[in-house]
């Protein structure tokens, strides 16, 4: 069975850099592809990015781009969200998730994931 889990989070100061990670445990990633989701204090869950695990392919929520870079290391299992330019407003509980195939707006949707890490907390200072 395997397992995602996420580690990275913490508190830095606008305009600082934060690295998360997704290991995923207990068998051979097979899923095809990896997404990171966010979720603030009395919002809805909301998209971040997403990695075609095969391909390398990448998308990215609006909010986002040009700040945030998704990477995966296959030998390793393991996903990755570099933050820069951290803002206030991105301040959230940090999910990965791994799901099936997507294309475009479709490997935005929260229904496409099927297992989901604990989450790691990101707070930006002003």
């Amino acid at each position: 069975q395997v397992q995602l889990v996420e580690s990275g989070g913490g508190l830095v100061q606008a305009g600082g850099s934060l690295r998360l990670s997704c290991a995923a445990s207990g068998r051979t990633f097979s899923r095809h592809t990896m997404g990171w989701f966010r979720q603030a204090p009395g919002k809805e869950r909301e998209f971040v990015t997403a990695i075609n695990w095969n391909s390398g392919r990448t998308y990215y929520a609006d909010f986002v781009k040009g700040r945030f870079t998704i990477s995966r290391y296959n030998a390793k299992n393991t996903g990755y969200l570099q933050m820069n330019n951290l803002k206030p407003e991105d301040t959230a509980v940090y999910y990965c998730a791994a799901g099936g195939y997507c294309s475009g707006y479709g490997c935005y949707r929260v229904q496409l994931y099927d297992l989901w890490g604990q989450g790691t907390q990101v707070t930006v200072s002003s």
